[in-house]
């Protein structure tokens, strides 16, 4: 399980392809979410940490999103991104630890989750939520998906409860949604929490 923290585990799943819960798309939910915000959403700094192949990304790009940072600490899914999106700001583009981004470096409006959360070794959850909190802007907001199901495996994706979620994340935020999503991917029904909170003041 310590793999998990470790950049070449990650590097050595995405070059042999073994990204087991990667959909290949922008997820449902959270385009849905992506096309319901105003035009003036669309300078915010938004972070998508952990982003992996980026769909979601590589959509808000799509959609004029001009200030979107992707982290992760892999740099094969940068480069294949970069290779896919070459107008892509080069600068946004962060191949880096997500629990060593500096706070006093980045300050971002809302940070997209999916399928981050999932990843990382379940010990550092507490870790992710002050992090979380720390790199968004005061009253900033962290939407995404977590899954809603236990999976029995000691290899992501690791799964969890609402109880649990609820417990860890109101340290640092006030929870405005986390319910199950209702137009979850057909291979993720049942399975996915939407999720929307915001920094506590």
């Amino acid at each position: 399980m310590e793999n998990v923290n470790q950049a070449q585990f990650w590097q050595q799943r995405y070059e042999e392809d073994s990204i087991g819960w990667d959909m290949g798309q922008v997820s449902p939910p959270l385009k849905a979410y992506i096309d319901q915000l105003p035009e003036s959403a669309k300078s915010q700094a938004v972070l998508v940490p952990g982003a992996g192949n980026a769909y979601e990304v590589g959509y808000l790009h799509e959609q004029g999103f001009t200030n979107v940072t992707l982290v992760d600490f892999a740099p094969a899914p940068i480069a294949a991104f970069a290779e896919r999106y070459p107008d892509f700001p080069a600068k946004h583009l962060i191949c880096a630890d997500f629990f060593e981004l500096s706070p006093e470096q980045y300050q971002f409006d809302w940070v997209l989750e999916q399928t981050f959360f999932c990843a990382i070794n379940p010990s550092r959850r507490d870790e992710y939520v002050q992090q979380m909190a720390a790199l968004l802007k005061p009253n900033g907001k962290l939407i995404g998906l977590l899954f809603d199901k236990d999976f029995g495996r000691d290899e992501p994706p690791f799964g969890g409860t609402t109880d649990e979620y609820q417990q860890r994340f109101a340290t640092h935020f006030d929870i405005d949604i986390m319910e199950p999503s209702y137009n979850s991917h057909p291979a993720r029904q049942g399975s996915e929490l939407f999720i929307k909170m915001h920094v506590k003041e």
